[in-house]
Parts: C-alpha cells; sequence; structure tokens
C-alpha cells in the first residue's frame, strides 16, 4: 500500500470513530499523558505541539500551564470534536495537517508530543525527523509506541535514526504504551 493510501485509511478510519473517540479512549489516553507530563516542567513561555491530538483531550493537561499550544491531526472528524473542546481556551490552536508535513517554523516548539502516533505512520522515522524540525534545539520530544504495534527496541531505534536521544522511559504495565521522552542527540 503507498504511503498517501495508507494514511488515507487511518483518516477515514479515524473521520469513522471521531463521535466515539473520547469514550473508547479517554481512560487510556490520560493515563498516558499523566505519565508523559511526570518530571516535564512546562512554562508560561512554553510553546507546545501536539501531533496526532485527536480530539484535543491532552489541552486540558497543559494549556493554563503554556504561552500557546498547537493540535495537528490529519483527521478533520476529530478536529471538529477539538474545536469544540478549544472553545474555552485562548492560547490552543488546531490546524489540519500531516504528520510529514508540518506547516510551522523549523526550531518553533519547546514541546512536541505525539501519543499513539507513529505506529499509524508509514515510514516513522520520517514522521521523527518532521518532529524533529520543528522542535527547538532545547525541546523535550515525547512519542508513545502502543504496545502490541510496536516493540521497545524497534522504537528506541526510530528515534536514534531520527537523530533523537532517549532519556526518560515510561513502560508500566498499566500503560498500553511505551512512554519516551527524548531530546535532540
Amino acid at each position: 500500500m503507498s504511503r498517501w493510501k495508507q494514511k488515507r485509511s487511518v483518516m477515514r478510519r479515524y473521520d469513522l470513530t471521531a463521535q466515539m473517540y473520547d469514550q473508547r479512549y479517554c481512560e487510556e489516553q490520560e493515563a498516558k499523558y499523566k505519565a508523559a507530563l511526570e518530571g516535564l516542567t512546562i512554562t508560561q513561555s512554553s510553546v507546545l505541539l501536539d501531533v496526532g491530538c485527536g480530539t484535543g483531550l491532552f489541552f486540558s493537561h497543559v494549556a493554563d500551564k503554556a504561552e500557546a499550544v498547537v493540535g495537528v491531526d490529519v483527521s478533520r472528524g476529530l478536529l471538529l470534536q477539538a474545536k469544540q473542546r478549544v472553545r474555552g481556551y485562548g492560547n490552543v490552536f488546531v490546524v489540519q495537517a500531516d504528520a510529514d508535513h508540518l506547516p510551522f517554523k523549523q526550531g518553533f516548539f519547546s514541546f512536541v508530543f505525539a501519543f499513539t502516533v507513529l505506529q499509524n505512520m508509514p515510514k516513522p522515522v520520517e514522521t521523527l525527523k518532521e518532529i524533529k524540525q520543528v522542535a527547538s534545539r532545547e525541546a523535550s520530544v515525547v512519542v508513545t509506541g502502543l504496545k502490541r504495534a510496536v516493540d521497545l527496541a524497534v522504537l528506541g531505534e526510530w528515534l536514534e535514526h531520527a537523530g533523537l536521544l532517549a532519556v526518560s522511559l515510561r513502560d508500566d504495565d498499566a500503560l498500553q504504551c511505551h512512554v519516551v521522552v527524548a531530546v535532540q542527540a
């Protein structure tokens, strides 16, 4: 299957399930968010990017701490849900975009989060390289890999090939994902 066909398939799947996404995944996502934020210091000058933001569940965890939060997703259906969620925030923005072609200035974000995105991408290393491009040199890049889809060793190889160095890992039995915080190598 071509890269674009694979992405369209993922996009259609999420468009079709957008209305039930929160009900289906909220608890699982909340556990990942909590694990990912442990040990990170988000300040009022931080600018965050949430790649594959889905319905925007993550926004409530960071919007009051950061200067700005930008969520991107390829699924229009999920973004419509996210748009409803951000109404109360003046510093949260949603953009429809492909994670492999992020429409942002190089080195712009202080934190980049990609929850449960990589296993949906045709070339995860290329996605990580794109994420690295928009992250500032000092940025923390937080990625998760669904355990049933991505072996921890493979996730480590992806990070290494993208020029990212893992500095912390959460791999609790309670989590369905490996949660890795990385920095530029």
